[in-house]
Formats: structure tokens, sequence, C-alpha cells
């Protein structure tokens, strides 16, 4: 077993945890650090009933650069990171698009400044499709070009690439970014899963919390798109499956398989369901009626998405493998299961 020391940035959150079970898995010793401003430090404990290990935890804010610091004098010989930190609500950042350009930002600047004066030179980004915008062609590939993006939050995640892209020339810096498109569902243990401090602004919480009676109803934004029944189209993929990319991506960069400084895949499973889709396969697999009502668009929302992920599954040889009935079964056991663990 390999015992490279893997930093996890935003290791709390989502998407961060279940990638530090599967990391745990393949024998990396995981190392985190988080804010805690959209999470629990508890999650790390959940973690460690997965997999038999908690990750070594440190709390502070990355815009926070003499911290960040001071964490690398103390961590030595780390081997890559993965950077999930950042603020990641599309509305919220309509809202309020200085806190995202601050956070987004300056958190990865920090983290860059960091790699450079401590010679880490191996780091996964955690970026998205909104990078893409409304795509002119579908599936979308990792060719296709930027569009303007629908949201602040979507243009962070473009800027970054930029940034990302522009430092490899000048430094030794390698660079995986994944552009996820939609992740939803949990652990098959229901031990981890998506947890929204406050009102949720995915569709799937919303969803299981309405069915749990924690909503009294499910908002859908918008009937009247260019789509099979009006909603928007994504392209929904399992957590776990997002998960074992990022430790697919860090293998590839501490082997050297990588074939430029600067690679870019896409991670979905190439398929789109609308949004009544969703809803209607939640309904089966959890035998639950949803009470929904159809609204105005939301700001920020991009008609239809999905992955062309042929780059992905050839050269990384990974596939996401759930499929929608299951993303929405986990994601239904984990809210189930929510109400007893007391995360905190």
């Amino acid at each position: 077993m390999n015992k490279n020391k893997i930093l996890v940035t935003g290791g709390t959150g989502y998407i961060g945890s279940h990638t530090i079970v599967e990391l745990q898995a393949k024998g990396f010793e995981v190392i985190v650090i988080d804010s805690l401003r959209n999470s629990f430090a508890g999650v790390l404990d959940q973690v460690e009933k997965i997999s038999g290990t908690k990750p070594k935890f440190y709390q502070f804010d990355l815009c926070e650069k003499i911290a960040l610091e001071d964490f690398f004098t103390k961590e030595t010989n780390i081997d890559a990171i993965i950077h999930f930190a950042a603020l990641k609500a599309v509305g919220e950042s309509v809202e309020n698009p200085l806190l995202y350009y601050k956070n987004n930002m300056l958190s990865l600047i920090n983290v860059l400044d960091a790699m450079s004066k401590f010679k880490i030179k191996n780091i996964v980004f955690s970026s998205s499709c909104t990078v893409y915008g409304q795509p002119d062609t579908l599936p979308v590939s990792e060719k296709a070009p930027m569009k303007k993006p629908e949201s602040p939050y979507g243009h962070t995640k473009q800027m970054a690439e930029q940034i990302l892209s522009d430092v490899v020339i000048s430094s030794d810096l390698h660079v995986v970014s994944l552009r996820y498109f939609n992740p939803i569902g949990a652990h098959d243990s229901a031990l981890i899963g998506e947890f929204p401090i406050g009102a949720p602004n995915n569709l799937v919480p919303m969803i299981t919390q309405t069915a749990m009676g924690i909503r009294e109803k499910l908002l859908v934004f918008g009937d009247d798109y260019n789509t099979k029944d009006g909603s928007c189209i994504r392209d929904y993929i399992h957590v776990v499956d997002i998960a074992k990319a990022h430790v697919v991506a860090i293998e590839r960069l501490l082997e050297n398989k990588n074939k430029q400084a600067y690679e870019v895949f896409n991670l979905g499973t190439g398929f789109g369901f609308t949004v009544l889709e969703t809803i209607k396969t939640f309904e089966k697999v959890s035998a639950q009626k949803l009470n929904y009502e159809i609204t105005s668009r939301r700001s920020g929302d991009v008609e239809k998405v999905y992955a062309d992920t042929l780059l992905a599954n050839e050269e990384l040889g990974w596939k996401a493998e759930r499929n929608l009935e299951n993303m929405l079964s986990t994601a239904w056991n984990w809210q189930l299961k929510l109400k007893d663990l007391k995360i905190k």
C-alpha cells in the first residue's frame, strides 16, 4: 500500500468527504483543511466509520495566507493537493458576487503560492460544467469554447482554470481539472451524503427534504425551456463515481502519466434528464409522492447540458457506473438516516 500524503481542501464537504473515503481505500494518507463555513467537522467521524481511519484535520480559511503557510511548515512531504474548497451556490453567487470572487479566487491563489514556496507540484482542481455556459452543441466536450457564464460562480471556475493554465507555463506545476456535471447521491453506507446547511440550493436535497416533510413543497424553476417537458436538463452523476475519478487523477499525476502539464476532463454520465423526469424517477424508487409546484425560471440556470465523456473514459480509464435510480435511492437512504446521525 502506498502512503502518499494528499491534502484535501474542503474535505468536510459533500464531494470532498466521499473522495477521502476512496483515497483511503487506495492507501493514501489524507489531511484535510476546511473552514467549516458550509459543513461540519463531524463528517470526518462518519468517514472513520466507513474507512476505519479519521484523517488529520485543520480548521481555517484558505483566504488566510499566514495560516496556510503555517500549515505547510507543519505538514511537510505533501505529494499532491485536491482543491475542493469553494463557495458553490449559483443563486447566492448572483446575489453576492463579490463574496464569490474574493473567496474562490483568493483561496486558489494562496494555495498556488504555497505550492510554489513549499515545492508541491501536483494539484487536482474541482471545476464544473458551468464553465461551458449554455453550449452550442450537445453532448459538450472538453474542446467546447467557454461561453459567457450564467453566474458569478461559473465565472470563478472559468477564472480558476485560466489561472491554472497560465501558471503551468511558467512553473513545474502539473494540474488536472475535473469538470463535474451534477453530482448527486450518497455513499452506500448512508453514513455520508449531501448535507446542506440551511435551505438547499441543489435539486436532489430539495426533493428528499420535501419527501421527508422538512420542506412543504418543491419548486421547479421553469417549464418553458426548449426541452421535452419544458424543465431544465442536467447530467446527474453519482458522487462516488466522481470521488473515484479524483483518485484516478491523483494516481495519474503521481505516476507522471499526464500528457500535458494542464489537463481537463469532463465527469458525467453522458445522459441528460429533465428536472421532471428526475422527480418522477425519485417517486418510483422511494414510493413517495412529491408535492411540487412549477414556478418561474431561476437566474443563472442553463437550459440543458450533458457531457461527452469519451476523453475521461479513454485517457483516465474511468467511467461513471451508477444509474439515476441508484443515485436517487442512495440519496433517499441518506436522507432517511440523517435525522438519527447527529453530525456536528
